[in-house]
């Protein structure tokens, strides 16, 4: 079939909106008419290098949408299912899938070929060329074919627009903060960087029974945001954070600093450190640039203090039961996702939408594909 996608063909270059040939699903594979994808800093990665994954490549990692068709082997997902799509693959299989660790499958080594699981081959087409699809997803695109592994089925009232954001960004945030920071109640946590990721790492905190949050972003608009999902104090960087913390805390520090910047930077992690209590822990979130083999911190300071350093991919989740989790969250209220969206735009706005993540101007923008 005959469908659009926003590839990226070139590093450094804008989303080209173009017409793409699309394979019917292969065993094990479904079709989706994707509804709604949003648009993550991950696919801005892409566009500098920093995830250095192959071109040419679809974008988007963070959908939802509508099963058309279903390949053969499939036997739990039906034409009709509303599906939130995983960004990591769950074979439920795999040494860590069996210990509760989906988001570390096995499986996830394959995000970056860009090809399918089953047969390493290619679903999509374009220019007489094969396509990668980001993450094995390419939600930016009105219809992808992936693997049942990165399937999670939701009920069908639940909107899509809003679910999309459950793909990565939402889990990502809200699991750094619940599960790789172990936040509990009467914590102090420092949230750095109040993008998509950041803005749900407050809203876990928050549900978590921190204290005090202290969400800190060059940006005021994303200051602003970061108040109104659940922080309780703001700082324009580290350097100001540092006598707020000693103010509120009364000396004592976060408990946890949770690292959501939208590229990181090992240079800053002696910041983050001075930012931690005594036996506090730093959550590493964000993305570093793939050859970043450095970083700047007080090695004496780890070990007198009993600081911790973690690294949390998916947010430490487990996306299968997670996104039901956190839907039910939504349902009752005490989960904001309508309020996570700045703006959304159509397919062929990729580009403008990822001009304003980079100008400041938006927590998530979110693609509507019809």
């Amino acid at each position: 079939m005959k469908t659009k996608a926003a590839i990226l063909w070139e590093l450094n270059t804008p989303w080209s909106v173009e017409e793409i040939e699309l394979d019917p699903p292969g065993p094990g594979e479904v079709l989706v008419k994707i509804a709604a994808s949003g648009m993550c800093h991950s696919d801005e990665h892409l566009v500098t290098g920093d995830l250095p994954f192959g071109l040419p490549i679809i974008g988007g990692h963070e959908g939802a949408g509508v099963v058309q068709e279903v390949g053969a082997g499939v036997s739990w997902l039906a034409v009709g299912d509303h599906v939130v799509f995983g960004f990591i693959p769950s074979c439920g299989k795999c040494a860590s899938c069996s210990r509760g660790h989906q988001n570390l499958c096995d499986l996830g080594a394959l995000m970056g070929t860009g090809r399918q699981i089953t047969d390493g081959g290619s679903r999509h087409h374009a220019q007489g060329q094969d396509l990668g699809t980001m993450c094995l997803l390419g939600t930016f695109a009105n219809h992808t074919v992936v693997n049942e592994a990165s399937c999670i089925k939701i009920d069908n009232d639940v909107p899509l627009d809003r679910a999309c954001l459950l793909g990565c960004g939402v889990v990502t945030g809200w699991g750094s903060a619940v599960y790789a920071a172990e936040t509990r109640p009467g914590d102090t946590v420092a949230v750095v960087g109040i993008g998509g990721i950041g803005a749900n790492a407050i809203q876990g905190a928050k549900l978590a029974g921190a204290k005090r949050i202290v969400a800190i972003d060059p940006v005021e608009f994303k200051r602003e945001k970061a108040m109104e999902l659940g922080a309780t104090h703001t700082a324009a960087s580290m350097t100001e954070a540092l006598p707020l913390l000693q103010d509120i805390t009364w000396g004592t520090m976060a408990n946890k600093v949770i690292m959501t910047m939208g590229v990181g930077n090992g240079a800053l992690m002696a910041e983050a450190m001075a930012l931690t209590a005594k036996r506090g822990r730093v959550v590493v979130t964000n993305i570093h640039p793939a050859f970043e083999m450095s970083a700047t911190m007080n090695l004496l300071d780890l070990t007198l203090m009993e600081k911790q350093v973690v690294g949390s991919l998916f947010g430490s989740g487990n996306p299968r039961a997670d996104i039901p989790k956190l839907i039910g969250l939504y349902r009752a209220g005490q989960l904001d996702l309508d309020g996570l969206i700045t703006k959304r735009y159509p397919l062929e706005g990729v580009n403008e939408g990822y001009q304003a993540m980079r100008d400041g101007k938006n927590i998530r923008g979110v693609l509507v594909l019809d």
